[in-house]
């Protein structure tokens, strides 16, 4: 049975942010940097062009868990870099240490924000003051999910959300449909009167399809067929969300 629409889920990369996940591989530079001045200060010696060679080794590993729907937290991204300039480091490190090299990898985003969909807010609002529940669900590529809260709060978009769900902090990536489904339970909702909001047609589309909820995709694809193997809805932009999760009650 389907039900009126009570809660609705959006996805951060690609949907309350234009920039895609892949984006966030442009701050490397600025971390393999910062690594390299933490360590030496700590009085580890560590060539940039062994951060640089350590940092693409940690994609594939971490590419490795994302493949299996899995996440971890970054700590065991920066463990992972460390690991591959020399694998006796993490130990080697201090807390104190670690704990910089932490924040160095979590920030740069904050630095240099990515572009955000000026018409969020508004769209953000007009949901709220209908009476939907908002609650995010979103994978992390390098940035992890307490630095995408402080971006969503900069953007003053974090206070329409009941409940944030990030893959980083519950180990479990879309499209798992079982983070949609923890997500709900947080909010006390049933998933056939929650509609999610995302621009992948798989993560997002048949993600939250697989847990039972109907699902608007944001692309500019106006072509995209509707139906069960494809979304219930399409916008090219946030703008147009209100009007299109009415039109699912209609």
């Amino acid at each position: 049975m389907t039900l009126r629409v009570t809660t609705v889920t959006l996805d951060f990369w690609g949907t309350l942010l234009h920039d895609p996940p892949s984006s966030d591989n442009r701050y490397k530079k600025r971390r393999v940097a910062d690594f390299e001045t933490i360590l030496a200060a700590a009085g580890v010696r560590a060539r940039a062009s062994a951060l640089d060679r350590a940092y693409d080794e940690s994609g594939a590993f971490l590419s490795r868990v994302w493949s299996q729907n899995r996440d971890v937290p970054v700590t065991e991204h920066v463990r992972a870099i460390l690991t591959a300039v020399d694998p006796g480091l993490p130990q080697r490190v201090t807390g104190e240490t670690m704990a910089m090299l932490i924040e160095a990898y979590a920030r740069p985003a904050l630095l240099v924000p990515p572009a955000v969909d000026e018409s969020a807010r508004g769209a953000l609002a007009a949901l709220a003051g209908r009476g939907y529940t908002l609650a995010l669900v979103s994978n992390i590529m390098r940035s992890p999910g307490v630095t995408l809260r402080r971006l969503l709060e900069r953007y003053g978009l974090l206070g329409y959300f009941r409940h944030t769900t990030f893959s980083d902090e519950v180990g479990v990536r879309k499209p798992d449909p079982e983070i949609f489904a923890l997500t709900l339970r947080a909010l006390g909702a049933e998933p056939e009167g929650a509609v999610h909001v995302g621009d992948d047609a798989v993560l997002d589309v048949q993600g939250a399809h697989a847990a039972g909820m109907r699902v608007i995709q944001v692309t500019s694809d106006a072509r995209r067929p509707l139906g069960p193997w494809g979304p219930d809805g399409v916008i090219p932009r946030l703008a147009g969300l209100p009007d299109a999760i009415a039109g699912l009650d209609a």
